[in-house]
């Protein structure tokens, strides 16, 4: 007897339906799945088997044959264990197929029938809101993630028993419903502040600045200093996630199995430790998968001791943080994932850390430095606008009860910044200062008389770079917009020429 399941399989970031064909003929017990199975889903012979048993169902002793199509695709992952179940039982009689192509089953199996989480709910859901059938069951942990699509009737499910007689008497479970704005509102809370920072204000209007345009930045300054602690509290600062991109953020994390509350709700930071592969970063593997630089996606990349980074890591960045987009190339297919994030890096200014000190000697010779600075490229420093000093902190500082300003003040005026970049760049794909071109620039960016000689000394007295010229204007930009001027004044030259003034020190 045959019977048919649908179900879908995640390819990349992206859903696909899974037609799951069972025939049941008389012969020597067996099972064969084919379709291009991996491990994972060969190896729901075992789940299955048990979990029929355990759930008081009569496992067939024929020959079972078992087919996903579409057969040239690669399927991975347990989500197919409740419909290869589901189709067992209806191709032996033990279940009424009368319901059971209207609705998409989604289910890792226990040894005893309970349904366990699977990844990739929410692209599911999506690709499933776009499809004919639009009545999704799946593990309960899974209901509030996918419930996110109102457009899909969602049916959470706890074991296989459950799901049986829901398919004899489908009035017994409602369609999950929840209220989106509520959740999401209810999640938009940061755990950290930058009222918790003593001292460093030079540091935070930096990455205030930085903020407010979209700008990468660099920390340089001794261990110790406070580099972490500042860029840990970055998300707290940017504008508020829209709801579009949340569900975009949330998308890629459910791939990777990381949504916990259903929806992300925050600034996604994310920081990687220095030993992390190149495949680990822009994501890959023999079915791509997204990589740190597409989880930070709306958020923040953080990458403390930066030189100690593998170069061909650095190397990597490059195009993402050009184009917003990683395509990761494969014998089987190419997928692309979205990295549009701020980076944010953080080094030592010497092998020892103490080169900028002015308490503590450093013991590094001159070819040391340079050799350890020279791990970081020119073109990776070219995409870096902003580079801060971070010098370590006085006792006074530590001691100073005064309270510091909060994060929600700080980002006020980010939000008025982002709004008059978002009136400039209305007829443009273009969503902050860093993002300008040279046309936008030559546009946007034009100087007074005084601000003109300003830039023209400091690109001739301090040794500034051509690189360094465009980015200096691009921070002006944001500091008038900070400063709510439609001119770039003298004084927003000066501070952004102070941002870029490691260039001669360190890299001069």
């Amino acid at each position: 007897m045959l019977s048919k399941v649908l179900s879908y399989g995640v390819s990349g970031i992206q859903a696909y339906p899974v037609e799951i064909e069972v025939d049941i003929n008389r012969g020597l017990p067996s099972v064969t799945i084919v379709g291009l199975p991996d491990s994972a889903v060969k190896e729901s012979r075992e789940r299955v088997k048990s979990a029929i048993k355990n759930s008081g169902f009569n496992y067939p002793d024929d020959r079972i044959t078992i087919s996903l199509a579409p057969a040239d695709t690669k399927k991975e992952g347990p989500a197919f264990d409740l419909a290869i179940a589901l189709g067992i039982l209806g191709a032996s009689g033990q279940l009424n197929q009368r319901n059971l192509l209207d609705y998409v089953f989604l289910g890792e199996l226990s040894l005893e029938g309970a349904l366990r989480s699977i990844k990739g709910g929410l692209p599911i859901g999506l690709a499933i809101a776009e499809d004919k059938i639009k009545s999704l069951v799946l593990p309960k942990d899974n209901g509030y993630e996918a419930a996110l699509v109102r457009q899909v009737n969602i049916y959470p499910v706890n074991n296989l028993r459950e799901v049986v007689n829901f398919l004899s008497e489908p009035q017994i479970i409602s369609p999950l419903k929840i209220n989106l704005e509520e959740i999401f509102k209810s999640l938009q809370n940061y755990e950290l502040d930058f009222q918790e920072v003593k001292g460093q204000t030079h540091v935070k209007r930096g990455l205030e600045v930085a903020v407010a345009g979209g700008h990468n930045v660099l920390l340089i300054g001794p261990p110790g200093s406070g580099k972490t602690m500042l860029a840990k509290r970055i998300p707290t600062i940017m504008p508020e996630m829209s709801l579009e991109e949340a569900l975009e953020t949330t998308r890629i994390h459910s791939v990777i199995g990381l949504v916990k509350n259903g929806i992300i709700a925050t600034r996604p930071f994310r920081s990687p430790h220095h030993t992390i592969s190149d495949v680990a970063m822009v994501g890959g593997g023999s079915i791509p998968k997204p990589g740190e630089i597409s989880l930070s996606h709306n958020g923040v990349l953080f990458l403390d001791e930066l030189p100690e980074f593998h170069r061909d890591v650095l190397e990597v960045l490059r195009q993402p943080l050009e184009d917003g987009l990683i395509t990761v190339s494969r014998a089987i297919k190419s997928l692309s994932f979205p990295s549009k994030f701020m980076l944010v890096a953080a080094m030592n200014p010497c092998p020892c850390g103490y080169y900028t000190d002015p308490r503590r000697q450093c013991r590094c010779t001159p070819t040391k430095i340079q050799n350890y600075l020279s791990k970081i490229s020119g073109p990776l420093l070219d995409r870096i606008d902003i580079h801060i000093e971070v010098p370590s902190l006085k006792y006074r500082e530590l001691t100073d009860q005064a309270p510091a300003e909060p994060s929600s003040q700080i980002k006020k005026r980010i939000n008025k910044a982002r709004q008059i970049q978002k009136q400039r760049f209305s007829d443009k794909k273009i969503f902050s200062n860093a993002q300008m071109t040279h046309r936008e620039i030559k546009k946007f960016c034009t100087l007074n008389k005084e601000a003109s000689d300003l830039l023209k000394m400091a690109i001739n007295e301090l040794g500034f770079s051509a690189r360094a010229y465009d980015k200096i204007l691009k921070v002006s930009r944001t500091i008038a917009d900070l400063a709510n001027s439609e001119e770039i004044l003298v004084e927003h030259v000066s501070e952004a020429i102070q941002y870029r003034t490691l260039d001669r020190q360190l890299w001069g």
